[in-house]
């Protein structure tokens, strides 16, 4: 999500797969495991908590920024994370993306995806949009249909070596995304494993993305990669993470795990809690970015501009271009 700017891209039409296609995992991800029913003997603590503030954004729609915002400039690999709320006429229209990927989740409603490529398509509650902008989409996110339409919107970068490959979309409906449930804990498996299964989304920069449900008394560990940076992310309720006697913390907001071998969390509240637990292998580059454009030093932005606004290196179809 970001306001329309006028910037741009895209010349090559981006491929549109559902999911079953996306079965090649990095050996890292497949490593991923939970543990049920026993803690770490080096979990991973909270290290930083943001609560994600409302702000207006595109046209009349309004996010809760987490990742992205001054107290939270990034989490390598990770850009920006909104939960956006948007009722008709409100929406995100054209606008433009080159150098990462962005992770759509609807919560409720439906989005429509329009791009100057001429591909469109519509997830809803429950289902992922998984885009790769690469070297370049001009795109335009609407609500579909009546109320209030509401999702997760995360900012994935891409290394230097990935940022001019071709834009490509994944979009895994409901059925598409695996899932488990056991002893009260019931998780949605994105990208990457848990409690036995495992999506099938390739992920370029090796990612994990759950989302967990945990009922009143309920507690699970999660193993994350040593490696990676991760974050949870609270949608509604409250949780206990890290250890049993830390403060509970109540929805909206994101905690940034420090080093461990994974996160425990308990659900001690009357209602059920539900978070995203996100983790990523940090790319280790530098990061230089202008809106919706996210490279790795000042002349590539430069560069970038000047694609946008001259119509080249997959910007072509950028000018003439309007979403419908």
């Amino acid at each position: 999500m970001i306001s329309p700017t006028k910037l741009v891209l895209l010349n090559h039409k981006p491929i549109i797969t559902n999911s079953p296609i996306l079965q090649t995992f990095s050996s890292s991800l497949r490593s991923i495991m939970s543990v049920s029913g026993q803690s770490f003997e080096q979990p991973r603590l909270v290290a930083n908590k943001v609560l994600a503030k409302p702000q207006s954004e595109g046209e009349g729609a309004v996010v809760r920024r987490s990742i992205g915002r001054p107290e939270l400039k990034s989490l390598d690999p990770f850009l920006m994370l909104d939960e956006f709320s948007v009722t008709p006429p409100a929406g995100f229209p054209d606008h433009p993306h080159r150098g990462f990927e962005t992770v759509t989740y609807l919560l409720q409603g439906g989005l429509t995806h329009q791009d100057f490529a001429g591909n469109k398509s519509t997830i809803h509650a429950g289902e992922v949009q998984w885009m790769t902008a690469g070297r370049g989409i001009v795109h335009s996110e609407m609500p579909a249909g009546e109320g209030t339409h509401t999702g997760l919107q995360l900012w994935i970068n891409l290394s230097s070596k990935d940022k001019m490959i071709e834009p490509r979309y994944q979009e895994l409906l409901r059925d598409d995304i695996p899932s488990a449930e056991e002893d009260g804990v019931r998780v949605r498996v994105i990208a990457g494993e848990s409690m036995g299964v495992h999506s099938p989304v390739y992920t370029r920069t090796p990612t994990m993305y759950l989302d967990f449900t945990l009922q009143h008394g309920s507690q699970h560990h999660q193993r994350i990669l040593e490696s990676w940076n991760a974050f949870a992310y609270i949608i509604e309720g409250e949780g206990v993470f890290g250890t049993p006697n830390s403060p509970p913390v109540s929805a909206h907001h994101i905690l940034v795990l420090g080093p461990g071998e994974g996160l425990s969390v308990w659900n001690k509240s009357a209602k059920p809690l539900r978070f995203i637990l996100v983790g990523g292998e940090p790319l280790g580059e530098p990061v230089v970015q202008n809106g919706p454009f996210v490279m790795n030093t000042q002349a590539e932005i430069e560069k970038t501009i000047e694609d946008y606004n001259y119509g080249k290196n997959g910007f072509e179809m950028a000018k003439e271009w309007r979403s419908k």
